[in-house]
């Protein structure tokens, strides 16, 4: 799989929120600049070569992108010098007379201080949105697009009788509109409107909801954990903003249902990592945001049906990154099949 690097503007703008981290943590931070410049353009032919493996190098907090045209930046956050030397280490290895050379520095040094100085793009960068519409898409995205509108119909079809006693059942028990709608990121970071049945009283407001993500986001699972040591469970559970009718239908997941007119609109994907909200997104650390820089956001994904309610944040994402890596059509056919057998245990459950 093609590594994916993120351009100058947003490698340098990771830069910056790591070494703000970094001195708020007191944590240790490195970057590895590793230098193409200067070689000859039979050596530079190599850079795909060489930029390839990295992934299998690096950790998922790590951080890749450009510097310049011939120089890639490589951020190791919670890392101290040494530790990123036996990183580089690796990547030298098998080259007698490597392409590049490699220098490597650890906050405070001054090489922070220049990319915090470096001016951004004249156009002002939104914390989240990284369009790049330069770039080609991959055909197996394309497939994936086929795949998302033919079966997004179908499935709108086939449960079009349970849409619409679900409708009819939220305006008879619970005064207000049908749907909620809500303003998620997608793909970049691009916002869209989300569409779920409303399962909550009209009144409700999102502090509970704030207040949660934000601790579990940053670890505190102890204070949301509403199982045991043994058998974790990461939600929030009697949430008294829940009518009973949305008891009944986040239990059987029919509330998601209506982010199949999402995927039909081409703002989801059948399959993929769930869409945050803006206020969730400014509480990620920068290796976080890469659930949401490559692929669009889905209905399910490798989380729902491996780790779910029992999972912390970091884990949840890394399941995201792992799909990401892995995307193919048969793995989206397996999450499907697990996404059913989900939902009948969860409703079979007492």
């Amino acid at each position: 799989m093609q590594t994916k690097l993120l351009p100058k503007p947003y490698f340098l703008k990771h830069v910056r929120i790591e070494k703000r981290r970094a001195e708020r943590s007191k944590a240790p931070l490195t970057i590895a600049l590793i230098n193409f410049e200067n070689k000859t353009s039979d050596e530079l032919n190599n850079f795909e070569e060489f930029i390839t493996p990295l992934p299998e190098y690096l950790r998922e907090t790590d951080i890749i992108g450009y510097v310049d045209d011939n120089v890639i930046g490589i951020i190791f956050p919670d890392t101290t010098e040494k530790g990123a030397e036996q990183c580089v280490s690796k990547l030298i290895n098998g080259h007698e007379k490597p392409p590049f050379s490699i220098v490597t520095a650890t906050f405070p040094d001054q090489i922070f201080h220049r990319f915090s100085a470096e001016q951004q793009d004249p156009e002002t960068l939104s914390p989240f949105f990284l369009e790049d519409s330069t770039e080609s898409i991959p055909l197996r995205y394309l497939v994936k697009r086929g795949v998302d509108i033919v079966g997004s119909l179908l499935a709108i079809l086939i449960l079009s009788p349970v849409l619409l006693i679900t409708a009819l059942l939220i305006t008879t028990t619970a005064p207000g509109p049908v749907l909620f709608k809500q303003i998620r990121l997608g793909r970049k970071g691009v916002p869209f409107t989300f569409y779920k049945f409303r399962s909550m009283h009209s009144s409700g407001d999102d502090r509970i909801h704030r207040e949660y993500i934000t601790k579990f986001i940053n670890g505190k699972l102890e204070e949301i954990n509403q199982g045991d040591m043994t058998k974790p469970l990461y939600k929030i559970k009697s949430d008294p903003r829940v009518t009973r009718i949305g008891r009944i239908i986040r239990k059987t997941s029919i509330d998601e249902l209506p982010q199949l007119f999402n995927v039909l609109r081409g703002d989801m994907s059948l399959v993929g990592p769930r869409p945050p909200l803006p206020y969730e997104a400014e509480q990620y650390q920068s290796w976080h945001l890469r659930r949401i820089l490559e692929i669009k956001p889905g209905i399910t994904g490798l989380w729902q049906v491996e780790g779910r309610s029992t999972t912390s944040f970091d884990d949840m994402v890394r399941l995201d990154l792992q799909y990401i890596r892995s995307c193919s059509f048969m793995l989206d056919v397996k999450i499907l099949i697990k996404t059913v057998k989900v939902v009948i245990q969860s409703i079979g459950a007492h």
